[in-house]
């Protein structure tokens, strides 16, 4: 009786990681795209990626970017990853781009096999703490940023969110800030 107990109580905790994010901060899965006014410049940063070239966020200004805080051993982000493969193939094409941030203290070590084995066809970067201090102290993974063309945070997410969240989001950004068609509006998950 005292292992079935002690295992309902590991496989609660388990599943508590899972759908709320790998980290300290409690999850905000309620998240929307700010108004324009109440956007705030997104820090821009020097990271390399696995071939080892430089990459600045403001590489990407006139394109919305998914900029995801990740690491291989986060449960929720291998849930996240495919939906950004995805994304990016689906809305390449119309100005938006997957920006991965590594957080794997083991650094290529651990990242190159993962985006080998798992086909990955977004930049993938090495991130660290200073990185993660300027995006305000990433704590909790995942954690995402929706940057719209201007180079301003649209929207924040920590932990776990929804498939239809991301896309509404960004389906919202891809088509510009105005009104948001209906059709997206209603989507589930």
């Amino acid at each position: 009786m005292k292992s079935w107990v002690t295992g309902g109580v590991l496989m609660v905790a388990m599943l508590s990681i899972a759908t709320v994010g790998c980290g300290t901060r409690p999850s905000s899965v309620k998240a929307a795209v700010k108004d324009e006014k109440d956007r705030k410049k997104a820090p821009d940063f020097a990271l390399k990626d696995s071939d080892g070239k430089t990459v600045k966020l403001s590489d990407y200004k006139g394109k919305i970017v998914l900029l995801n805080f990740w690491a291989t051993w986060c449960g929720p982000c291998k849930i996240e990853i495919p939906w950004f493969v995805e994304f990016e193939q689906t809305y390449k094409d119309r100005g938006f781009a997957v920006l991965g941030v590594s957080m794997d203290e083991d650094g290529w070590d651990a990242v190159k096999p993962y985006l080998a084995a798992h086909k990955i066809n977004y930049r993938i970067l090495l991130g660290d703490d200073i990185t993660g201090e300027l995006y305000g102290g990433v704590e909790s993974l995942p954690t995402t940023f929706l940057i719209d063309r201007e180079g301003k945070v649209a929207s924040v997410h920590i932990g776990l969110v929804g498939k239809a969240d991301y896309e509404n989001e960004i389906k919202h950004l891809v088509a510009g800030d105005g009104i948001v068609p209906a059709l997206i509006v209603g989507a589930g998950r």
